[in-house]
């Protein structure tokens, strides 16, 4: 078995204890229909952010009422293998026994205080002994990481222009959401209304894994360039990972130009190894960030993140510098104390398994479309990873993710669905394992592939037919 027991308190998986998936997933979801009916009178689009509409792939979203290790249970009844995983914090498996004690014990001594707690200091002392990060500042939530974090990268330089890549999604903030990848693409916002041009000229776009892009901003732009900011590796345009040395060039660039390299680790912080993709790229090659945002896993599955860096930097915010930043529910008692035990509990023996895990599923959905026909590329970084249909070469930036076929994900996606596996509602997210999918798990989703496969390929093929 690919998961075991996490110290005295964590999952034991087994085939007998695992939920059963029911046989009626194919079928009519009327209670999802109905809560998706009140929540379109109440809500814009029926859901509280956009991927989750269900927009790229048809059909009516599963609201769900409960999850527990690799597996989430819809308003219906109806049992999935989660390959979501809340978009990456639930790198245990849901309801971890271990965090959810920690939870209730910490919500007993008050929800939130409005003061320094110790839960805050504790999670920011294992974040600083993970990662390259001398100081923390809790926040709650990714957008508001990043962000801050641009905030004090221009407040430190005296500069306004903001350097991103395109398909490299970094929260909606104003200046961040030029093609920003994943709901904007799968949407097709049309020129992101409501930022205003002022904001908008102030970032400067370039093609993801192009140092000579880079380089040619750097040369034209260099004395009003205050930050580099990047995903450390790319998973909101599908799993598309820095080429070797692409990060390191972005880190020594910067330092050369006196501009802020801020590396945004809210999706991989914590997730893809024990320190994040810098765990596996600049650890290894000797480079550090000048500032690092994180989110989502050490959250623990609460609104929680985080921005951190150079001790210099970092000084510069209040109450110790000029550059303002605050937040009332910010190191919130609770939520750090559900990243902690998330972290404490995430051993290097929990990330050998995910990374196991996540082989596993990659090559048993090569074999399952590779004998079907379709054209596809897996791709991954550490343990996240996609799937890129209607194409054969690696996808290597924004303008190569978009060359894939949305019909074949579609079709591929709601047979999944249908054989009890929920998978990102969009070709252009990235999928998660836990350390609670166990051999069950991927039994479920070895015998649904082969079926969501045939569907790819049926779709690709009644594409070329009307194309």
């Amino acid at each position: 078995m690919l998961s075991q027991a996490v110290g005295d308190n964590g999952w034991v998986t087994t085939a007998a204890g695992a939920p059963s998936v029911p046989a009626t997933n194919a079928g009519a979801v009327p209670a999802s229909a109905a809560l998706f009916t009140r929540a379109k009178a109440v809500s814009p689009g029926g859901v509280n952010s956009p991927v989750r509409a269900f927009r790229a792939v048809g059909g009516t979203p599963r609201f769900m009422r409960a999850a527990s290790g690799a597996y989430l249970t819809d308003a219906d009844g109806n049992t999935y293998v989660d390959m979501v995983g809340s978009w990456g914090p639930m790198l245990l498996g849901h309801a971890h026994p271990a965090v959810v004690a920690a939870v209730r014990e910490a919500a007993g001594r008050g929800t939130s205080f409005g003061t320094p707690s110790e839960p805050e200091v504790a999670l920011a002392e294992e974040i600083v002994g993970r990662t390259p990060v001398e100081l923390v500042r809790m926040v709650s939530s990714g957008t508001e990481a990043t962000m801050s974090a641009i905030r004090l990268a221009r407040g430190c330089t005296g500069r306004d222009l903001v350097v991103k890549f395109a398909g490299c999604y970094h929260g909606h903030v104003d200046s961040l959401l030029a093609d920003a990848g994943s709901g904007l693409v799968t949407f097709a916002v049309p020129g992101t209304p409501g930022v205003p041009a002022a904001s908008a000229a102030q970032t400067l776009v370039l093609p993801y894994n192009d140092p000579d892009a880079v380089d040619a901003a750097f040369a034209e732009h260099g004395d009003s360039i205050a930050c580099v900011i990047t995903e450390a590796a790319a998973g909101n345009m599908g799993a598309v990972p820095p080429e070797p040395g692409f990060n390191a060039h972005l880190a020594k660039t910067c330092q050369d130009n006196g501009a802020v390299f801020v590396s945004d680790e809210v999706m991989t912080g914590f997730r893809v190894s024990r320190c994040g993709q810098w765990g596996l790229d600049g650890a290894r090659e000797g480079w550090r960030p000048d500032l690092m945002t994180f989110g989502k896993v050490m959250g623990g599955g609460f609104p929680a993140a985080a921005f951190g860096g150079r001790a210099d930097l970092m000084s510069q915010l209040a109450p110790d510098g000029p550059v303002y930043q605050a937040g009332t529910l910010s190191g919130n008692p609770v939520a750090t104390t559900a990243g902690l035990t998330t972290l404490r509990l995430a051993t290097p023996e929990v990330y050998a398994a995910l990374d196991a895990t996540a082989d596993a599923v990659q090559q048993l959905a090569r074999q399952a479309l590779q004998a079907a026909g379709v054209p596809h590329v897996v791709q991954s970084a550490g343990n996240m990873f996609s799937i890129f249909f209607g194409r054969t070469e690696p996808v290597r930036n924004f303008v190569d993710a978009q060359a894939q076929d949305p019909s074949c994900y579609r079709a591929f996606f709601h047979a999944m669905l249908a054989a009890g596996v929920y998978l990102p509602p969009s070709s252009y997210e990235s999928w998660f394992v836990s350390y609670a999918h166990d051999d069950r798990a991927l039994g479920i989703i070895a015998e649904a592939l082969p079926v969501a496969a045939a569907a790819a390929a049926a779709a690709s093929r009644q594409g070329h037919t009307h194309g």
